[in-house]
């Protein structure tokens, strides 16, 4: 038998390494601070996990260990991506976001700004949700999509945010038009989703204040919504939404205020156009002399089938930063979104604020990219502020096109605009403030708005424009001197486009209206359908499923070339041709052209299907793709909800989840919500101890067998 014998000098570097490998799985445990006995997860009747712990690092424990129990298919994937490793389980879909995070540079940023960025307390709260992770992983192996991604690392935690931040700031955006080659002369704006409203006393019935806070995403997956609520004996207590693998609530309420965030879409990153060297394919012009372009390489693994196929992709980097080479020559990208990781300890240091000032006190460490936050609280006070980082760029360029890459003057530094004097609102005389992802320019009513012209033009401010959810929201705000609580609730869950339809995902959608049935004589039937719509998209309408289907094959064709709407206007014979298509669809499918909109869009998980209303760019916005039998089914918009009315008495709050607090199959939290989503309701929450744990479903210690009876003596105290 062929033996192979080590040298002696590679048995003691073996033995080395074996004493480093080990010593990384002994470090991890070494690291850990939490005993999951100081921690109880206290299920509701819809499977919410409320967490109980005596510190705040044991509650950041109890959100790991209650996430991985919901979904640890998606915590898994989200560090898989971080690792460029998605591929291994996802095939080429999940090869996209591991070149987008070996581009975004996460895990080298991280590395190099990890031990400065954060105080000694925030890193046992990262290192606490590693150990969650790592401990939930270690007793539940049969559940790992790969059997090497634990332990993970701080590091790895924080990395995710980081990639977080690039795709919410829009960033991929860019680096797909320069894959696609349509990066000439773009504007760098696209409109997406979310919806956040405020109300303060002089605008309610009631006297109370109210906040909506309304984030349209994903349904599933790694940017879906997971709701938790979260308590300390340290002074945190708040309930809201975080994404799979989040450290803290990224928008919901605690007992004095809360906030919601939306999409803001101002110049978050610039595109440079490299001016290279003829002689030198690897030789860029910069001011007065050639520099050379660094060369990155990443190899995934991609799956197909029983097996996985490495691809090789080639990168760059240049002053600017990361460097891609297309048939028109090489881009590069310049980003705050990977320049600084403090914004997951401001984040948790905002969800234990106590008052305004607390809150905004946080707020101006400025370590979000990008983002609007709509806030409201017992006092009354309400609040918006378009936030970001904005560097200070030379104001002889346009900011908003693709720049020259060959002068240090428009290499900009990460030196960013302080926060107040960002476009803000605080206490307008309107009583109410709002985003929908339209412009801060249009947040609340008339005379209380940010003035444009105190904004400097490069920072691409107030770019977002209108939409047909701000046009039809300040509309019905304007309607109700007062509103009640049901007022506020039909105008959040509004389902109507104006009526110029504005903003339909197109900009002249209005020439589909005014196809004249002579000239198009196929489509004459169809041509009368469209003209009877009132403009509404809910369950009932029976022209909307038409609309429906002629418009989405344009949007997809839009969004697929990662290009903006406003750039795309489609031709009246484009139009004319979508509603032949979608005729025959019709046709073929339901067997008329006009049908209940309920009929042909669905709402499904599991063995549960509903009829649900909605359209792009409605305030109750959904976004459907192909379903059985020609139907669609909602994949994005409306997701999860959170309603809050507070009063110096207290908090009321009411909360629903698109399908439920469960991602596993298995669990009787698959899909609860379902039919209370579809049917507009909500369910009561609570931030109350004793009425959370008289009514608990299930108590338990962190990786106990056995959940603990309602009445026991032992509870963790508060």
């Amino acid at each position: 038998m062929f033996r192979f014998h080590l040298p002696r000098t590679a048995a003691l570097v073996s033995f080395k390494l074996l004493v480093m490998v080990f010593g990384l799985f002994a470090c991890v445990k070494l690291q850990a601070n939490v005993n999951p006995a100081h921690v109880e997860i206290v299920r509701d009747q819809w499977g919410v996990p409320h967490i109980y712990g005596k510190t705040d690092a044991d509650a950041v424990y109890g959100l790991a260990w209650a996430t991985c129990e919901d979904d640890f298919s998606t915590v898994q994937k989200m560090l898989l991506a971080v690792k460029g490793r998605l591929a291994e389980t996802d095939g080429k879909g999940g090869a996209v976001l591991d070149f987008l995070s070996f581009i975004s540079g996460a895990e080298t940023v991280v590395d190099t700004a990890y031990e400065h960025s954060f105080s000694p307390s925030f890193k046992k709260i990262i290192e606490a949700y590693a150990q969650g992770l790592n401990e939930y992983a270690q007793a539940h192996k049969e559940e790992l999509l790969r059997s090497d991604l634990f332990p993970v690392t701080p590091k790895t935690i924080i990395a995710q945010y980081v990639l977080t931040n690039m795709l919410l700031t829009g960033v991929y955006l860019d680096v797909q038009k320069v894959f696609l080659g349509l990066i000439k002369n773009y504007e760098t704006n696209l409109p997406s989703g979310s919806n956040a409203f405020a109300f303060n006393s002089s605008r309610t019935a009631d006297g109370k204040t109210y906040l909506a806070v309304n984030s349209h995403q994903p349904l599933e997956g790694l940017f879906s919504w997971y709701e938790v609520h979260m308590v300390s004996e340290e002074g945190m207590n708040i309930l809201g939404g975080t994404f799979p693998g989040g450290m803290s609530i990224f928008h919901g309420t605690n007992e004095n205020l809360g906030w919601a965030c939306t999409l803001n879409n101002p110049n978050l990153g610039d595109v440079y156009k490299l001016q290279m060297n003829p002689n030198n394919r690897l030789q860029y012009w910069f001011d007065d002399h050639w520099e050379t372009l660094e060369v990155r390489k990443k190899t995934v693994k991609v799956k197909l089938g029983a097996i996985r196929i490495p691809i090789t992709k080639t990168f760059y980097w240049s002053k600017y930063g990361t460097t891609i080479k297309n048939k028109d020559g090489f881009y590069s990208l310049r980003f705050p979104a990977n320049m600084d990781i403090r914004g997951c300890e401001q984040l948790y240091q905002m969800n234990k604020a106590k008052s305004f000032t607390e809150w905004r006190d946080y707020m101006r460490q400025s370590a979000f990219p990008g983002i609007n936050f709509i806030y409201a609280d017992r006092t009354d006070t309400i609040y918006y502020v378009s936030n970001g980082q904005f560097p200070y760029r030379n104001a002889k360029y346009d900011w908003n096109k693709v720049l020259p890459g060959n002068t240090s003057e428009t290499l900009w530094q990460p030196v960013y605009m302080p926060y107040d004097s960002l476009p803000q609102v605080l206490n307008p005389k309107s009583g109410y403030v709002l985003n929908t992802n339209n412009s801060p320019f249009e947040a609340s009513g008339e005379g209380d708005n940010p003035k444009p012209e105190n904004f400097p033009a490069a920072t691409g401010i107030g770019m977002e424009g209108r939409n047909n959810r701000s046009i039809i929201a300040h509309y019905l705000i304007s309607k109700q001197p007062k509103l009640t609580y049901s007022d506020f609730k039909r105008i959040k869950y509004d389902e109507q486009y104006n009526d110029s339809m504005y903003n339909h995902g197109l900009p002249n959608a209005s020439l589909f209206f005014e196809l004249n049935p002579k000239k198009y004589p196929r489509i004459a039937d169809a041509i009368a359908v469209i003209n009877k719509w009132n403009c509404m998209s809910d369950v009932n309408n029976r022209q909307a499923a038409l609309i429906t289907f002629a418009m989405y094959p344009l949007i997809d064709k839009i969004t697929a070339r990662g290009t903006n709407y406003e750039t795309n206007h489609f031709t009246e014979q484009q139009y004319a041709q979508a509603l032949l298509k979608a005729k025959r669809h019709m046709l073929k499918h339901f067997g008329a052209l006009e049908v209940p909109y309920g009929q042909v869009q669905k709402h499904v998980r599991g063995d549960k299907e509903f009829p649900i209303g909605g359209m792009p760019e409605v305030l109750a916005a959904t976004i459907s793709q192909p379903y059985k039998k020609g139907m669609r089914r909602t994949f994005v918009g409306e997701s999860y909800i959170q309603l809050v009315r507070y009063s110096k008495e207290g908090i009321e709050i009411e909360t629903v989840h698109a399908y439920g607090s469960s991602s596993k199959p298995g669990s009787p939290h698959y899909n609860d919500q379902m039919e209370m989503f579809v049917n507009k309701q909500l369910k009561p929450m609570t931030l109350n101890k004793e009425k959370i744990y008289s009514g608990a479903e299930r108590i338990y210690n962190p990786g106990s067998k056995q959940p603990k009876a309602p009445d026991e003596n032992d509870r963790v105290q508060h």
